[in-house]
């Protein structure tokens, strides 16, 4: 997980491992992050639904916690209520990373199930 004070953006790859770049705005109307000195938590949930694996998840205290996957209409009716950020928000997040740093750290985490 990467934070961003200064842009005020968590970006993260998606916690089902397929690659993609999860961004998340930080903004009372977006999402909030909680540092307690240990651990971090971002509310509200994350929805991955422009990926291919429509993960969906909250990170809780350095942990994922994982939510039913959304149906196309509730996923239809989200997007209808979305801010333009959010959809800005999903055009940076299609992007795949390279990292081979994250890469790495991500197998590991996997590995860990």
């Amino acid at each position: 997980m990467y934070i961003s004070i200064r842009y005020a953006l968590v970006t993260h790859l998606c916690c089902c491992g397929c690659g993609y770049e999860v961004v998340t705005p930080l903004a009372p109307r977006e999402w909030k992050l909680t540092f307690d000195g240990v651990a971090i938590s971002l509310h509200p949930s994350i929805g991955n639904w422009s990926f291919p694996c429509k993960s969906h998840y909250w990170i809780r205290s350095n942990t994922v916690a994982w939510a039913r996957q959304w149906t196309e209409k509730e996923i239809s009716a989200s997007r209808g209520t979305a801010r333009p950020t959010t959809e800005a928000v999903r055009r940076m997040s299609r992007r795949r990373t390279a990292s081979p740093v994250a890469s790495k750290w991500w197998a590991a985490l996997r590995k860990r199930k």
